[in-house]
């Protein structure tokens, strides 16, 4: 048998795990898994430095971990208001204090390895990286919710872009598919829980569309960033784009039609088109440059 002083230090260990496990659901792992790996991407096409790729790398992901924990936090009240079960907060795994002071010092982070990267480069992620905590505290629930996804994703390849050399800014078509892309992810990110935030009285961009006009316009921004990426380039769109576009095409069409009856499906379907998206844009080899 263990002596107390055993049992409570396996107690402790215990307890910072759990906060640890909580902390990790509490961040929104999904997106910021994709976005921080959709920017490890576009710095690999670039030409980054391995060394200036790790730190533009490291700086997102700690705006992504910042924004996911200040939602996470913000929203507590509501959903446990709600009964959202499957959140940390709300199942009693994580205190909301907490995820408060990890937002706060992942944000704390993000600021000295974005200007790292220079600061044209760091200022404009930091303006992504502010517009997404304006979503979380504020424009969540207003008709422009849309507003900081759309610039939150167009600054990632500008970032990209201005830490390279010469500090260019990328290619216009680079950023418009960012914003697309965004535009498309906020549609997404809302349509799951969407009834429940309307029963709550939420009444962002999509929810004024109700749960049917959400996923009818999920795939709109999506492929028509596939059509940006596509024909932006200068030339031919080629191999390559033509069969890009005409994916999304197909599999955003079967996602709005069964997703009438199965709208899980709709949003699977969204996530290939989004996929396509950030597969052009390496296959077509133009990066950010």
């Amino acid at each position: 048998m263990g002596t107390p002083e055993h049992a409570a230090a396996d107690g402790a260990t215990a307890s910072w795990a759990g906060r640890a496990v909580g902390l990790a659901g509490s961040c929104h792992p999904a997106p910021v898994v994709v976005v921080t790996a959709m920017t490890a991407v576009m710095v690999v096409t670039s030409g980054q430095s391995t060394a200036r790729g790790v730190l533009t790398t490291a700086a997102v992901l700690a705006g992504q971990l910042s924004i996911g924990w200040c939602n996470d936090a913000f929203d507590a009240r509501r959903d446990i208001a709600v009964g959202r079960h499957g959140k940390p907060v709300v199942d009693g795994a994580i205190e909301v204090r907490h995820v408060w002071v990890a937002a706060y010092v992942a944000l704390a982070l993000c600021v000295p390895l974005s200007l790292a990267c220079g600061v044209r480069a760091g200022t404009v992620h930091l303006v992504g990286v502010a517009a997404a905590w304006a979503y979380d505290l504020r424009l969540k629930a207003t008709a422009w919710s849309w507003v900081p996804y759309a610039v939150g994703f167009a600054t990632l390849p500008s970032f990209v872009a201005l830490g390279l050399p010469g500090q260019q800014w990328p290619p216009w078509w680079v950023v418009t598919a960012g914003a697309l892309l965004g535009v498309g992810a906020h549609l997404g990110d809302v349509l799951p829980d969407i009834r429940s935030d309307l029963a709550l009285g939420v009444r962002g961009w999509p929810h004024r569309f109700g749960p049917d006009g959400a996923r009818l316009l999920l795939p709109v921004p999506l492929v028509t960033a596939t059509a940006v990426l596509a024909l932006g380039p200068a030339g031919p769109p080629g191999r390559w784009g033509a069969t890009a576009f005409t994916v999304a095409v197909l599999v955003a069409a079967t996602g709005t039609v069964v997703g009438r009856r199965r709208e899980r499906t709709a949003f699977g379907a969204a996530v290939v088109v989004a996929a396509v998206d950030v597969a052009l844009l390496v296959l077509r080899g133009t990066g950010v440059r």
